[in-house]
C-alpha cells in the first residue's frame, strides 16, 4: 500500500509538536509518532564533566523501539479517522514523525517523502526553553552548556544530507506555519495520487482502460510537441524576415556609401 511519510524537525522548542498536531487535525487518515516518547530513563542517560545529564543526543533516546514503532505503522497503515480536506488523497495513509534529531538518524534517510526543519533564533530558543518544564528540570547553564551545543553540532551535520529539506521560521505565527506546510502536503498528496491513478490504468488488466491512458499520454505529447514545432517554425520565419530585412538595409547602405558591387567598375573594364 502506498503511503505518505512527513518529518518534522528542528530546535528544541521550535514548535514541533505544535505544526504536528494541527496537521493531523486536518489531514485525513495521518498518525503521529513523536520522537520524544522513545527517550531512555534517566538513569540510562550519560552524565558530562559538568554534571549534566545528555538528553539532546541520540544515544538518549531508545531509537529502536522508535524504529519498530514506525515499521509496525508501515507494515498496517493507521486509519486515523480525519477530516475530508483532501478527498482526492483520501486513499493514502499518511504518518507524521516529529522530533529534534530525525535527519541525523541514518535508518530513517530512506522513508521521507517530505522533510520540514524549524529554525529559531538563540535568544527566543532560550526564552521559550525557560518557559517550560521538564523532568528533570533544567539545571542552572544547561541550555548554554549542553542544549545549544548540541543542537549546533546536530545542525552541521546535517549539512551531509542529500535530499531536500523546507526550513521553516519558527517565530512565524503557529496559523501561518500550519498553512506553509498545510499546502505544500496537499500539493505532494494530489502529485502522488496522481502518479498512482496513472500507474494503476497503465498496468490494469483491463485493456481499454490502458489503451485510453495511454491515448491521453499520446494527444498530451503530440500536443507538447506540435506546440514545440510551431515555436521554433515561428521563431525560423521571423528569424528569417529579420535577416532578410537587415540584408537589404546592408545592401542599400553599401550601395549609398560606394562600398556596393559597382564600386571601382567602369565599361572599359
Amino acid at each position: 500500500m502506498k503511503t505518505f511519510v512527513i518529518g518534522i524537525g528542528g530546535v528544541t522548542n521550535g514548535g514541533k509538536t505544535t505544526l504536528a498536531k494541527n496537521l493531523q487535525k486536518r489531514l485525513p487518515n495521518c498518525s503521529v509518532i513523536s520522537q520524544d516518547d522513545f527517550f531512555k530513563p534517566e538513569s540510562e542517560i550519560d552524565i558530562d564533566e559538568n554534571g549534566f545529564l545528555q538528553y539532546d543526543v541520540l544515544e538518549a533516546l531508545n531509537m529502536e523501539k522508535m524504529m519498530s514503532a514506525v515499521s509496525c505503522w508501515m507494515e498496517n497503515p493507521g486509519s486515523s479517522a480525519g477530516p475530508a480536506a483532501l478527498e482526492s488523497a483520501q486513499g493514502v495513509p499518511i504518518l507524521i514523525i516529529e522530533g529534534f534529531l530525525l535527519f541525523n538518524y541514518k535508518p530513517l534517510d530512506t522513508i521521507w517523502n517530505r522533510s520540514y526543519f524549524l529554525t529559531v533564533p538563540y535568544e527566543e530558543c532560550k526564552r521559550r526553553r525557560s518557559t517550560r518544564v521538564y523532568e528533570p528540570p533544567d539545571p542552572p547553564g544547561y541550555f548554554d552548556g549542553h542544549v545549544w551545543p548540541m543542537y549546533l553540532k546536530h545542525r552541521q551535520e546535517m549539512n551531509s544530507i542529500t535530499w531536500d529539506i523546507v526550513y521553516l521560521d519558527g517565530t512565524r505565527s503557529e496559523e501561518d506555519l500550519f498553512s506553509q506546510v498545510y499546502e505544500d502536503v496537499k500539493q505532494e498528496l494530489e502529485k502522488q495520487n496522481a502518479r498512482n491513478i496513472l500507474s494503476k490504468a497503465c498496468f490494469s488488466p483491463e485493456p481499454q482502460l490502458a489503451r485510453v491512458v495511454l491515448a491521453l499520454l499520446g494527444c498530451f505529447t503530440l500536443c507538447t510537441l506540435f506546440s514545440k514545432s510551431f515555436i521554433i517554425r515561428k521563431w525560423s520565419h521571423d528569424h528569417d524576415k529579420v535577416c532578410d530585412n537587415t540584408t537589404q538595409m546592408q545592401c542599400s547602405k553599401s550601395s549609398r556609401d560606394g562600398f556596393g558591387p559597382l564600386k571601382g567598375y567602369s565599361e572599359e573594364h
